[in-house]
């Protein structure tokens, strides 16, 4: 599965490296739609927090029948609910990519990738209910290797339709989001074929089911949306902060997200895999087993994401030339990539605790822990509303501890909450 994850988000670093080669301008455009398309991924991430829960305790509690109605009911209802606000984003691209701060010279760059995007996200969501499907099955194997091939075809199909090859110039910007699209869709094939070979989903029910399975559908659900979709309205602020000082700015910031978001891949995977296995053992009362498995993710997550952060600060300035020909974005990314550092290990546990919390069946629990990052992280962005760029690096350090010092007691709560169990199941 961390195999599968970082090559899922090794291609979206690769597409900003391809579109970087086409300038300034195309690599700002596809920035200032990082926070809407996180807005929807936040909305399918919550779906298949709850499909994994819901399906994983039933699994656990031998309700094999209940699994199948579940499965059904939340991939119908997941496709329509991403697929309706995919047309709201439509619709309302205009307003809201010039409240996020972009210029009117760039919006006709943005809404030619925007258009194509939203089919990629569409095709994406319902490729990631797939795998949540299988996740919640135990079968952690096929969504990693499509993870993998998705990207190969995306990194094969980037260069050929943002440059063209021969005679053909390619399509540009708008070429990223085709080559995505194209890449979901065969994943989406291939998903759709390997569940028709199973007894996972049933159509008998489905009306009866819904009736009882939607209030604890809406109790996981809604509140892990709300937790995911936090992140993205703090991108939206920040990138809105962000537009002021220019489009370099802009597109090293969009840079740093992609780069971020790529070395959380093993807390990713662990967050994708683990709550299943939380599931089942929550649904068959195994709490012992339930404190290991957190355990090891935690020593896991900290261990690693330290020594990643390491590495990342000390080769930032190479890093920075990989990803940009453009001296000014070198410049900025190098800057974000050395603030990062504190933020990744306490980042981690976060993560783990709010994914572990949701599949316990505590996801208020988990909205609080997801506002309490979104409180530091808005911290951070008082410097850059003032114009200094490099105090913004300052800024995130100081948010991180911050978080990790005011906050410590929240975090230690959560964690005790998460892994010792009460009386009657909930503390």
């Amino acid at each position: 599965m961390a195999v599968g994850v970082l090559s899922l988000l090794g291609f979206q670093l690769v597409d900003s490296a391809f579109i970087a080669r086409l300038g300034t301008a195309p690599l700002a455009a596809q920035s200032f739609t990082f926070p809407l398309s996180f807005l929807l991924i936040g909305v399918q991430v919550g779906i298949g927090i709850a499909i994994a829960a819901l399906i994983s305790r039933a699994l656990g509690a031998g309700e094999a029948d209940r699994a199948r109605r579940l499965g059904a009911l939340v991939l119908i209802g997941g496709g329509l609910l991403v697929a309706v606000l995919a047309l709201v984003l439509y619709g309302l691209q205009t307003p809201l990519f010039r409240g996020l701060g972009a210029q009117a010279t760039l919006l006709p760059l943005i809404r030619d990738y925007w258009n194509l995007q939203l089919l990629a996200a569409w095709l994406g969501a319902a490729l990631y209910f797939g795998y949540s499907l299988f996740r919640a099955h135990g079968d952690t194997r096929l969504p990693g290797k499509l993870m993998v091939v998705t990207s190969l075809i995306n990194l094969v199909l980037d260069p050929l339709l943002i440059f063209g090859i021969g005679p053909w110039s390619g399509l540009g910007l708008p070429g990223a989001a085709l080559a995505t699209a194209i890449a979901f869709a065969i994943g989406l094939l291939v998903v759709g074929n390997r569940v028709r070979h199973t007894d996972w989903l049933t159509g008998r029910g489905l009306v009866a089911e819904a009736r009882v399975s939607t209030r604890p559908f809406l109790a996981i659900a809604g509140p892990a949306m709300v937790s995911q979709l936090m992140p993205p309205l703090a991108a939206m602020l920040a990138t809105a902060v962000v537009a002021d000082l220019g489009e370099s700015r802009v597109a090293a910031w969009g840079l740093a997200s992609r780069l971020e978001t790529v070395s959380l891949m093993v807390v990713l995977a662990l967050t994708m895999s683990l709550p299943p296995w939380l599931g089942r053992c929550y649904g068959a009362g195994d709490w012992p087993q339930i404190r290991r498995l957190m355990a090891l993710a935690f020593r896991v997550v900290v261990i690693w994401q330290l020594s990643l952060g390491v590495i990342m600060a000390l080769l930032a300035p190479w890093l920075a030339v990989l990803l940009s020909g453009n001296p000014d974005i070198q410049h900025g990314l190098a800057t974000l990539i050395r603030a990062l550092l504190p933020s990744y290990a306490l980042l981690g546990v976060c993560m783990i605790v709010v994914s572990a919390a949701n599949a316990l069946g505590w996801p208020l629990r988990a909205m609080l822990m997801s506002g309490v990052r979104l409180r530091s992280g808005l911290a951070a962005l008082s410097p850059l509303a003032g114009g200094a760029w490099e105090a913004s690096g300052r800024s995130r350090v100081r948010a991180d501890l911050t978080r990790l010092s005011s906050r410590n007691r929240l975090l230690e709560r959560m964690i005790r909450i998460t892994t010792v169990p009460a009386r009657g199941g909930d503390p």
